[in-house]
């Protein structure tokens, strides 16, 4: 069963309709006994990264999910559900994110042509190998919605795309895994991306 993280942090439903599709049983909650418990758990989001911390806090799941993934389950941060991933972010000074991952998310920098937030279908590249894009060719295309992003030159980064700057699109370290990008918005390249979630 896959637990995927309801925290009142949006775009949830499209993330349950994408898995189900796939046929995978899931259960949206917030209960810390079902996310501990689960085979594999996904981290949804949209919106504000100190916001989202708030409400992990108030919810009591921030230690459920570092606890699920120090026991090595098979974890997914989406859009928001990444970024949070990482130790901190431009967007929220001071506010601490789950710290699975190293590194800082910063401000997409404005630029001619380029319009902040990035919304839109973008091409991958993959500067290493990634087990989320097994049989899914470079140069594919998904769809990104956000304003602020992990740096490519990352060492989890493993998929990466060119807005400006080098995003980093999609990150693995260990059994931690996130997409910038919406892969439940992203057809069936999309899927097949979570496919190989599933496949784990």
């Amino acid at each position: 069963m896959i637990a995927i993280v309801d925290y009142d942090a949006g775009n949830i439903k499209s993330v349950e309709k994408a898995f189900l599709s796939l046929g995978a049983q899931v259960c949206l909650t917030r209960d810390p006994e079902v996310i501990t418990s689960a085979e594999k758990v996904v981290l949804p989001g949209v919106g504000n990264f100190g916001d989202a911390m708030n409400k992990l806090n108030t919810y009591g799941l921030t230690e459920p999910l570092k606890e699920v993934t120090k026991k090595g389950t098979p974890f997914l941060g989406i859009c928001l559900g990444m970024q949070l991933i990482f130790e901190e972010s431009e967007e929220s000074p001071g506010i601490k994110g789950l710290c699975l991952c190293p590194g800082k998310i910063v401000r997409i920098p404005d630029g001619p042509g380029l319009k902040v937030p990035h919304i839109g279908w973008n091409s991958l590249d993959y500067p290493s190998e990634g087990r989320l894009f097994r049989d899914v060719k470079e140069g594919s295309y998904v769809y990104f919605v956000h304003s602020y992003y992990l740096p490519a030159d990352n060492s989890v980064v493993k998929a990466s795309c060119e807005y400006g700057v080098k995003v980093g699109a999609s990150v693995e370290l260990g059994n931690v895994f996130g997409c910038q990008f919406h892969p439940e918005k992203s057809s069936d390249v999309g899927l097949h991306i979570l496919k190989n979630f599933v496949e784990l």
